[in-house]
């Protein structure tokens, strides 16, 4: 996928592109026996094996001068490249309120990056690193959500924090966790879009009331433990590919940008699948959606757009360019 995705933006008239050192050396391997044309700069960074390095090398790539980014990950790498951006350094800020992102998914359960041949994705990375991309509407400011509050202890993620897709308060968890939701523990879910079409926290609103990325709102979604003459309805939900539970939904209700949503104790409020903040009993969490995210670029309409307006027939490698 790296290397295609090199093609494409060479092909488009990318002269430089951008990686980091990494411990599986993805990228490198990918790009080192290749015969490019384009320059390829690899950035070493210091490695601890965790989101950490994500951010790091963000900041990398803003000091380097990028102004288009490609991730291949899912919602939670997405999440940390989100983080980093808004927590830039001062003097890094106006270069990182730049920042195009192209979100490509690699893994399961994700609803944030999508699914597309990384040739066409470095095509549109290199137009964009070009300034040929001039319509914002190809590259809309995503929903973040947002969380404040006090943490239970210095141990735990410190806030304030963001996330992409879900804010889940789960009960009787613990932070850390890797194992999969127990649906039973699901006590209320923010989410910024509730795609019928995904798998995950996403689908549990979505199969009730869809939300997309271009919706100026959210969902609130309530859970019951026991069921009621008042609950919405008992779904069944794709919680990960090719597993389905059933969940009992109290209610759903939109939610409006910059309304703060409680999270109270006890539990755990999980972003985007981590679960990264303990509350306690007498504990409470914000939550909030604006559209105050990075520019994500939208690579098929992009590509639609590139060749009405006649770029890909005469493109050439008339400018420098960092991908």
């Amino acid at each position: 996928m790296v290397a295609r995705l090199a093609v494409g933006a060479q092909a488009l008239g990318a002269t430089d592109l951008y990686i980091t050192r990494e411990p599986f050396r993805i990228a490198t391997a990918a790009l080192e026996t290749m015969d490019l044309d384009a320059a390829v700069h690899v950035l070493d960074l210091p490695i601890s094996n965790s989101a950490t390095d994500t951010e790091a090398a963000i900041e990398g790539f803003l000091r380097a001068g990028c102004e288009v980014i490609v991730s291949f990950g899912g919602d939670g790498t997405n999440r940390a490249i989100v983080r980093a951006l808004a927590n830039a350094v001062p003097e890094l800020a106006s270069a990182a309120a730049k920042v195009h992102l192209l979100a490509l998914s690699t893994g399961t359960n994700n609803v944030f990056p999508v699914m597309v041949e990384p040739t066409i994705a470095g095509m549109v990375a290199a137009l964009q690193a070009r300034g040929c991309l001039t319509d914002p509407a190809l590259a809309p400011r995503v929903k973040v959500l947002h969380v404040s509050g006090t943490p239970a202890s210095k141990k735990y993620q410190a806030t304030p924090d963001v996330g992409l897709i879900d804010a889940v308060l789960l009960r009787q968890d613990r932070v850390g966790n890797l194992l999969p939701y127990d649906p039973r523990r699901i006590a209320r879910l923010l989410l910024t879009r509730a795609e019928p079409t995904a798998v995950g926290m996403s689908a549990i609103g979505g199969l009730i009331e869809a939300v997309s990325a271009d919706d100026d709102h959210g969902l609130l979604v309530e859970m019951s433990a026991t069921g009621g003459a008042a609950e919405t309805g008992s779904v069944a939900v794709p919680v990960s590919p090719g597993l389905f539970h059933r969940v009992r939904v109290h209610s759903v209700v939109r939610i409006p940008f910059g309304v703060a949503v409680p999270f109270c104790g006890p539990g755990v409020l999980a972003l985007d699948g981590d679960r990264d903040h303990k509350l306690l009993a007498d504990q409470k969490f914000s939550v909030e959606i604006r559209r105050d995210g990075p520019r994500v670029v939208a690579i098929e309409a992009a590509m639609r757009w590139a060749v009405a307006q006649g770029m890909i027939a005469r493109s050439s490698h008339q400018a420098p360019s960092a991908a």
